[in-house]
């Protein structure tokens, strides 16, 4: 998986992601990596899938999320790289239908805007917002079976 980092005048790119029971988070645009691309060619394409941005231009990773959920059976890896350059307008075009808002957030109402976000969401890129240091791993255990029982903890 990968995560992109996508500022602007107006502060940061984050997407409202709709869930399957219905409840709403916000993050930044990325996802999955199809089978044969790059980490970045799979980046540059659910970038422009979710937002209608086409990024020209990368730079990264700034750094890397580990999530390790034993009781539910996976492992989840994430690079998350920070645009360079992009082009276009904003729009959703979300093949999976996840994605249903787009907008810039200015950089002192991330925090607020990310509150309902998963901990290895969130914690990560407001640590980089405010320090800027890149090559930082990331690393969480996730207990439980269920996503509604599940604790998350940083390691």
């Amino acid at each position: 998986m990968a995560g992109a980092i996508i500022e602007g005048p107006d502060g940061v790119l984050l997407v409202r992601n709709r869930r399957r029971d219905g409840s709403t988070d916000w993050s930044t645009p990325g996802g999955v990596i199809d089978e044969g691309e790059s980490v970045v060619e799979g980046l540059t394409r659910e970038v422009q899938e979710e937002t209608g941005l086409l990024v020209t231009r990368w730079e990264g990773p700034l750094y890397h999320v580990e999530a390790v959920a034993s009781g539910m059976g996976w492992h989840l890896r994430v690079e998350v790289h920070r645009a360079v350059s992009y082009e276009g307008e904003l729009t959703v075009d979300d093949p999976d239908g996840i994605v249903d808002d787009v907008r810039f957030v200015p950089l002192d109402a991330c925090g607020e805007q990310l509150a309902a976000a998963w901990v290895p969401t969130h914690e990560p890129l407001l640590a980089w917002l405010e320090d800027r240091t890149a090559g930082r791993t990331y690393r969480y255990v996730v207990d439980g079976e269920t996503r509604a029982s599940m604790t998350i903890t940083r390691h």
